[in-house]
Formats: structure tokens, sequence, C-alpha cells
């Protein structure tokens, strides 16, 4: 079995779990590649069992055939890690070192029992699909224009409420008088969606969740739409930028911009675990069916 190992920033707490990891990959015989930044930042400090070899961007997919993908971090790591993912075919096995981790699942206490499952094959693999943006008259993001979470427009340089005029499918739906909106995908529906009070959508339910940020308008609520919609959006304020991200990606745009918004040609798989599987992960990461007065 050969894997890629991939994190941003390694942290001094973190090493007795970094160090397990390589330790556990050498007893099960598994090839690990690491991420060249990340493995600049650990050579010094882990004490590798056997050699491991480094990966830089998205074309060493093509040269190396790898069997997972190990993502160590939060979700936010797994949200970068799409970035150099892409469309290859390779599952991702999401190790939390964060915090919530609702991507990034496997309880940092079981990496042993991670690789157990991976080498018996005792996993199944999820499919999450990700949103695609068009932005005219220039790609913004310059072909990294895709998010496994969320598109968002914001307003940047003014306390004022931003207008967004937003279409689904070439047919005006709302204009939105807001501090932005969000385009989630299920799996970001658990994400900054949530937190402006979004609803949970499941992995395969295949829609967009378009949920406006702090809204004028009182009687304006989040929408459920489906993915094979294109969502388009036109904004307009008293300020000449306005913010515009993918994930954890940001630019600055101007009012001459346009958006659109579809489901992106391509997935993420993601590995799930026995007794892991997205209910699982909501009721113990929102401590749903807990009853906190005792």
């Amino acid at each position: 079995m050969q894997v890629f190992i991939y994190s941003l920033v390694f942290k001094d707490r973190d090493l007795a779990y970094v160090q397990h990891l390589f330790d556990v990959l050498d007893e099960y015989n598994v090839t690990a590649f690491v991420y060249a930044p990340y493995l600049e930042q650990i050579k010094d400090k882990i004490q590798f069992p056997r050699p491991v070899g480094s990966f830089d961007n998205h074309l060493d997919f093509k040269i190396r055939q790898v069997d997972f993908f190990i993502s160590l971090g939060g979700d936010g790591t797994i949200l970068n890690a799409s970035i150099l993912i892409q469309e290859e075919d390779v599952p991702v096995v999401g190790i939390n070192l964060g915090r919530l981790g609702f991507l990034a699942s496997v309880n940092k206490e079981y990496i042993k029992t991670c690789l157990e499952h991976l080498t018996n094959k005792n996993y199944s693999i999820q499919k999450r699909n990700l949103l695609h943006l068009d932005s005219f008259p220039n790609d913004i993001f310059e072909g990294a224009n895709f998010a496994l979470n969320d598109f968002t427009i914001l307003k940047r340089d003014t306390s004022s409420m931003i207008t967004i005029h937003t279409y689904i499918d070439g047919e005006f739906l709302n204009s939105y008088w807001a501090d932005g909106i969000i385009v989630s995908t299920p799996t970001g529906s658990t994400g900054y969606s949530l937190s402006c009070g979004g609803p949970i959508v499941f992995p395969n339910s295949g829609n967009f969740v378009i949920t406006p940020v702090a809204p004028h308008n009182l009687n304006v609520r989040p929408i459920v739409i489906s993915d094979k919609s294109v969502v388009s959006f036109e904004v307009e304020g008293r300020a000449d930028n306005f913010l515009c991200t993918l994930d954890s990606r940001f630019e600055t745009v101007t009012s001459n911009y346009q958006f659109a918004i579809k489901k992106a040609s391509f997935s993420i798989k993601l590995v799930n675990f026995p007794n892991r599987e997205f209910l699982w992960t909501i009721r113990n990461k929102l401590d749903w069916g807990k009853d906190a007065r005792n």
C-alpha cells in the first residue's frame, strides 16, 4: 500500500501522534510520501522507521500510484487538500488533529485502528460533490475555481449592507440586502452556512443551500435547491470592492463581476469507517440526543 500524507503546519503538541502514525505505517508495511513543505517541518523531529518520499503538487498524482490520501489536521486541512487532489480518484482519510472535525472524523487516538481498517478493507467510500465557480470578466481563482464547502460574497470596505441580485437557471430569485450570501454544498452545510441559520443537508442529497448573511428582511430565509441548477449573482453596494471566497481562499472583486455557481464535474472521495457514518458524526460533534441538564 502507498499513501500520500498531507498537512499544513506542524505543531509540537502533535509530535507523539505524528510519530505514532509513521510507526504504524511501518508496522503495516505502508510506503509514505509526505507533502514537501510539511516534510521540511518534521524531518528533524520525527524518527522515520523507513525512508519516506515527498510530493509537491497535483501532478505528482500522475507519477505515483497511491491508494489513500491521509490528511493530518482539521476540516480546513481537507479543504486545502482538495486543491491538490482535484479530479484524482484517491480516497481521503481525515485524521483529526484540529477541533470539531466533521470531515476529519478519525480521532488521533485511533490511528492504529484506522490503518488496520484500511489494510483489511473494512471501510466505505462516500463521494462529496463540489461546486464550480465561473466569474466574469476574469477567472479570479485562476483555475482553482471549485470548493468542497462553500462560495461566498461578502461586504468588505464598509459597514453598509450590499445588494446581491440572485438568479436560478436565469430566472430572478431575489435581491438580498445583507452582509453577504453563502452557497454551500451538502458538505459545507455544517460550516459557515449552519452558523448563519442554514439547514444541515445530508451528503448525498444532491443540493445547494443558499444562505443570506444577516439579511435586512427578516422573512428571507435559507433555501435548498437542486445542484443541477446554475445559481448566478450580480452585486452592488456603496463600496467599490467586495470579498469573494471559495472555501478558505479569497479574492477582492468589484461590482463589474458576475458569478455563476454549478456542480463541479468531479467529486472528492472520503473514507468512512464502521460506526463513523454521517449520523454518528453530527450526533457526536453537535451533541444531539444528549440532555445538557444532566
